[in-house]
């Protein structure tokens, strides 16, 4: 039996995770968040008897702290952090205060017996390309955003902490995933959520910038097979497809695959946070994963087979 906590785990991914995580009925999954941007619904608290859930604040020691000293967790999955490029922009404040969680996680993991801590980082640490694919070991980490630094300086807290106190870690570098539970102000749920409300689909300046779109079972069972097979120890993992596709053609895609008519319009390109490419190696990924990725088009079909919860 393990005891498995995971951080943010009312939000898209990390719900998911936990899901898949109580199927092994013998382990105990806590699942821990503030509920500022996570759902009390996306925790499948009521399904799972091995599931509990806590409201609770990971910036905040005292909060986790005592669920640390109550569990004392074999493994955690630290996923709780402020997302969104126009929320992370809008309050990069409130986006440094994640430091405190990521270094409040590592002081309790070091101090309670923790095995492995596992952290869902982020492909916005790459900043602007200089190389595609962008290679977990060669590629230079360059963004300014306040986002990226956090997610680059918990790597680097972890990095640390492995040498100092023999904390093992795992790093995911999340790009960008999609799924039914996604939140709506991403984009490719909230395309979809405008093509069935016959609402323009709106995009930044051309649309030319590029993105890869991985579902949320691929980059979960990818995670899992690193957690469950003993990989990726101390080291970092690229999460997300190879398949590139500008925003204008998602757009495209998505309004032919839901059979709207909604229009496409054009905004002002951001000032910043919309990077013109993102493309991962994601050959470590695929050696875990040991199958094909879902294609995007099944991906966006599974999501339309619950339209009541996307429109909710």
């Amino acid at each position: 039996m393990s005891r498995i906590l995971v951080t943010g785990g009312a939000g898209f991914i990390a719900s998911e995770l936990a899901e898949k995580l109580s199927h092994k009925k013998e382990d105990e999954i806590v699942v821990v968040d503030n509920l500022q941007t996570g759902m009390r619904i996306k925790v499948p608290e009521g399904m799972y008897q091995n599931i509990k859930f806590i409201k609770c604040d990971v910036n905040i020691f005292k909060d986790i702290s005592a669920v640390f000293f109550a569990y004392k967790f074999d493994y955690v999955f630290h996923y709780a952090a402020t997302v969104g490029v126009r929320r992370t922009l809008e309050n990069p404040v409130k986006v440094l205060d994640d430091i405190n969680g990521i270094r409040n996680i590592l002081d309790l993991s070091k101090n309670t017996g923790v095995s492995r801590v596992f952290f869902s980082s982020s492909s916005e640490v790459y900043g602007e390309p200089v190389e595609i694919p962008q290679n977990e070991d060669t590629t230079p980490l360059n963004s300014k955003l306040p986002y990226a630094i956090v997610k680059n300086i918990g790597e680097a807290f972890l990095r640390s902490y492995q040498v100092e106190y023999d904390l093992n870690y795992t790093i995911f570098r999340f790009f960008n995933t999609y799924g039914v539970k996604q939140s709506p102000d991403f984009v490719i749920s909230k395309f979809i959520r405008s093509a069935l409300q016959g609402h323009d689909l709106t995009v930044f300046g051309e649309g030319d910038q590029t993105r890869t779109f991985c579902f949320v079972d691929d980059n979960t069972d990818a995670v899992l097979g690193a957690f469950y097979g003993n990989e990726c120890v101390n080291d970092v993992m690229n999460v997300g497809s190879n398949v590139e596709m500008n925003i204008l053609e998602l757009a495209k895609t998505i309004i032919e695959i839901t059979g709207s008519k909604s229009k496409i319009t054009h905004l002002p390109p951001l000032k910043e946070g919309d990077m013109t490419r993102r493309m991962p190696d994601n050959s470590k990924m695929m050696s875990i994963l040991g199958r094909d990725l879902l294609p995007l088009h099944a991906g966006i079909s599974k999501i339309l087979e619950n339209t009541s919860y996307i429109l909710s």
